[in-house]
């Protein structure tokens, strides 16, 4: 009995265990659904927050990356990252030079008339005022201002376009087109944008223009002929180009500075040599090329000038090269005509000394007088350009072979000189300054011209570099503007393939790596801040 008594108090606790559990359940359940119902709103209220200080931070940024980009955009003369192969939209440094050494302190107005504000001439334009505060570029529109296109010439429509630099009462237009050029060998479009903007605005500050003329009438070269690219990069000069015909003229006009005379093939006549005697004995300049003389001709008044000079006449003949370094190879074969000649670093070749060096085709050599005949006639003589001692004087245009042969002349031979011929000496008592006149002859005048070095070299050989930059040195030289932009961009097709500066390869990696390296870090930092403070 005992023992069943015991049996069922147990099992009444059991009961009434159960049914204080049944009785617990709804005041915990709904324990449980407050807690949860309150982490949920924890949560909802916690990225409310964050998500609203998100999208404030991202608006921040966004608002802060426009305001950048908006100033950088207003700032006159800040470069563009440039990743054009040619480097097209970026002032060249010998641009940038030559402006700062001009020492332009009066102001220069540059005016893009019926352009767009993103054109990339533009924004090459406005490089200068990074380079020289004086220098601006505006954007303006005709109807804007009228007084421009009616000073100027403009077509008074809203589709007139032009370019105008502008500095006090000197002023030069330019067209679009002639920020550029064509080379009808190689279908490339050839910027010039930098340089011509460069001179425009040398050219109206600059006191006096040069002026240089090019014979004519005794030659088969010719500016409009067989020397188009000259006469193109000559144009981007700070100089002034005209051909002059003296039977016309009657005279060298008072202007010329520089007198350009290309390979004779016929005699000067009476009245063209008595008006270059005159102009020489002025203390004016000439600048000649004669290529291999390859007949007989008797040129007395021609040789009447060189002698002025000290040059003897011309052999009949051309100058060979038998050293490889100094042999230009055309279509993988040796041509011993083409020659690399040394330089010697005077004025006129200053920029192409200790460079590759320019390629001379069919050069002759140059003779000049004995030192004393030259003393005796007060002349003085730089040279410039000189074939080797392994190179060799042949007269024979038929003969092909490689070798010296015997009675050939052994160089070197003088093919570049400078001769410079005292006119005047100088008088204290008279206040008279030293007359001198200057003459710089080339043995050589293919290398100036459009024609190509073969059928597979579609462009002319004044196309290389040096053979482009020593003429227009030596004008720039004689003219006495020796400190001229040599800076000249060969294409502006824009090509696909980029070619990064050092500087902007280390932007861009700074781009691609740094900046989201920084965020994961801010992100991290922030994180372990938050936390500490919970």
């Amino acid at each position: 009995m005992k023992k069943e008594t015991e049996n069922k108090k147990v099992q009444n606790k059991k009961k009434q265990t159960k049914k204080t559990q049944v009785k617990k359940t709804p005041e915990k359940e709904a324990v449980k659904e407050k807690g949860t119902n309150k982490f949920i709103n924890i949560i909802k209220k916690k990225w409310l927050i964050q998500g609203t200080t998100t999208a404030m931070l991202v608006l921040a940024i966004v608002a802060v990356y426009i305001a950048i980009t908006l100033v950088l955009h207003s700032i006159d003369g800040l470069a563009p990252i440039d990743l054009s192969q040619e480097q097209l939209y970026t002032l060249s440094d010998e641009v940038k030079e030559k402006i700062k050494n001009e020492n332009i302190e009066q102001d220069v107005n540059i005016y893009f008339v019926g352009t767009s504000e993103d054109d990339a001439n533009v924004d090459l334009a406005k490089q200068f005022t990074g380079v020289n505060e004086h220098i601006k570029t505006e954007v303006v529109k005709v109807d804007e201002r009228p007084d421009l296109a009616q000073k100027y010439g403009l077509e008074d429509d809203t589709s007139a376009q032009g370019i105008i630099i502008e500095s006090g009462e000197k002023s030069k237009v330019l067209t679009v087109a002639d920020l550029s050029t064509y080379d009808t060998n190689t279908g490339e479009t050839m910027s010039v944008a930098d340089q011509k903007l460069a001179t425009s605005i040398i050219a109206v500050t600059s006191p006096k223009i040069p002026k240089v003329y090019f014979l004519e009438g005794y030659s088969n070269y010719s500016l409009t002929t067989n020397m188009n690219y000259l006469s193109m990069f000559l144009a981007n000069e700070v100089t002034q180009i005209d051909t002059l015909d003296i039977l016309t003229a009657g005279q060298i006009p008072d202007d010329c500075d520089t007198l350009v005379v290309t390979t004779p093939q016929k005699d000067f006549d009476e009245m063209t040599t008595a008006a270059i005697l005159n102009y020489i004995y002025k203390g004016k300049n000439i600048l000649w090329f004669n290529s291999a003389v390859t007949q007989e001709q008797d040129m007395p008044n021609v040789n009447k000038i060189l002698a002025e000079y000290g040059v003897k006449p011309f052999d009949i003949g051309l100058i060979r090269e038998t050293d490889n370094k100094k042999i230009v190879t055309v279509d993988n074969k040796a041509r011993y005509n083409i020659i690399i000649p040394d330089v010697d670093n005077e004025k006129a070749t200053r920029n192409i000394y200790n460079t590759t060096g320019v390629r001379l085709v069919n050069s002759t050599k140059i003779n000049l007088e004995d030192e004393s005949v030259l003393e005796e006639k007060q002349i003085t003589s730089n040279k410039l350009l000189e074939a080797s001692g392994t190179s060799y004087f042949r007269t024979d245009f038929e003969n092909d072979d490689q070798n010296k042969e015997e009675g050939e002349a052994q160089g070197p031979f003088t093919i570049g000189v400078e001769q410079v011929k005292r006119i005047k000496e100088a008088s204290e008592e008279e206040g008279t300054p030293e007359v001198k006149s200057k003459l710089i002859i080339y043995g050589e005048n293919n290398f100036i011209t459009d024609y190509p070095l073969s059928n597979s070299y579609q462009t002319g050989i004044i196309q290389y570099e040096q053979n482009r930059i020593l003429p227009i040195d030596s004008i720039a030289y004689l003219v006495e503007r020796d400190d001229d932009i040599v800076s000249r961009k060969d294409t502006g097709t824009v090509t696909t393939a980029y070619s990064l500066t050092q500087t902007q390869s280390i932007i861009i990696m700074a781009v691609i790596f740094t900046v989201p390296v920084l965020i994961v870090l801010t992100g991290i930092i922030v994180w372990q801040v938050r936390r500490r403070k919970k």
